[in-house]
């Protein structure tokens, strides 16, 4: 007997992250429902898939009742503003894609017996205490500030996922993304990556924030993505962190995107944001264990496809 074609629902099927979770489930025998209406999601990143039988749009905010007819298998819910240029323009639409569009799409899970999976964020440890970030760590946030409206959206997303797991017995998993950098992300969105290759790539100062000093790490987007489908596929539904755990400074970092892109840029320092993170480190000791994932592709080849699709942007 042939094995039942499973039924995706995406939401934020046109953003970044989205997108790429999009064409790893087509290629992986899925057909996907994508939801997004374009606040920060762009056609572009899924023009590719028009006419692709096992493919199919729907425009609509995930905040308002989701209606689908047939099965649906899995739910992963990925809609959301997701760069602070993003959220601190759309600080009301950030926490209603976080509690109003969780609930939509966790309830979607719950009328279709499918099992549910909420992206989250390495946002919800705040500016860190605990250095690297575990996930029994429940970090150090400030409501109240400019970050607050993401930061309280995705903790938020993780408690009603939570509540419907054990109120409901809904199946449901919480994967927390660490930095994650690759083709389809917006050269305007803010974002480190982004911000440092596009002003490198018009041989423009490559603005730091602070001395440069504070750490992030960065995870190609091939990688994460792998990392969300073994999540998903598991029987695991406490949080895991996905990311990777090779840290550098944001100097260092600025100086390897000049070398990469051979450009002529100097580095100027800015004043440092409210609550921006001084370190931001996975453990991903669970996801080694659990899903036998870390990443595999190094910083340099992520980059180099990276600054390519950005050249074609700039």
């Amino acid at each position: 007997m042939k094995k039942k074609q499973p039924t995706s629902v995406v939401t934020g099927a046109a953003g970044f992250l989205g997108s790429h979770l999009t064409d790893l489930l087509i290629a992986r025998g899925h057909k996907v429902i994508g939801i997004d209406n374009f606040v920060t999601g762009s056609v572009d990143n899924i023009v590719h898939l028009g006419g692709n039988p096992n493919f199919k749009f729907i425009q609509q905010d995930v905040t308002e009742f989701l209606f689908l007819e047939g099965p649906v298998d899995y739910v992963w819910h990925f809609a959301s503003p997701a760069s602070p240029i993003d959220y601190l323009e759309l600080p009301i639409q950030t926490l209603k894609v976080g509690s109003l569009g969780t609930h939509k799409a966790v309830g979607l899970a719950k009328e279709k017996g499918a099992r549910f999976l909420i992206a989250s964020t390495s946002e919800i440890y705040g500016d860190p205490l605990i250095h690297p970030q575990p996930e029994e760590y429940w970090g150090n946030v400030n409501t109240i500030g400019p970050r607050g409206c993401y930061d309280e959206a995705k903790r938020f997303a993780e408690a009603m996922t939570m509540a419907y797991h054990r109120e409901h017995k809904v199946e449901t998993r919480i994967v927390r993304i660490f930095n994650t950098y690759g083709p389809r992300m917006r050269i305007n969105d803010g974002r480190v990556v982004p911000a440092f290759i596009s002003q490198a790539l018009k041989h423009k100062p490559v603005t730091i924030f602070g001395r440069g000093t504070q750490t992030r790490s960065f995870c190609y987007v091939s990688d994460l993505i792998e990392g969300i489908y073994r999540l998903m596929m598991s029987d695991y539904d406490l949080p895991v962190n996905i990311g990777n755990p090779v840290e550098m400074t944001m100097l260092e970092f600025a100086q390897q995107i000049i070398r990469a892109t051979k450009s002529k840029s100097k580095i100027v320092f800015k004043p440092l944001p409210q609550d921006d993170p001084k370190q931001r480190k996975p453990d991903i000791a669970k996801a080694r264990k659990l899903m036998k994932w870390e990443p595999q592709v190094k910083l340099a080849d992520g980059l180099k496809d990276t600054i390519k699709y950005f050249r074609t942007k700039v």
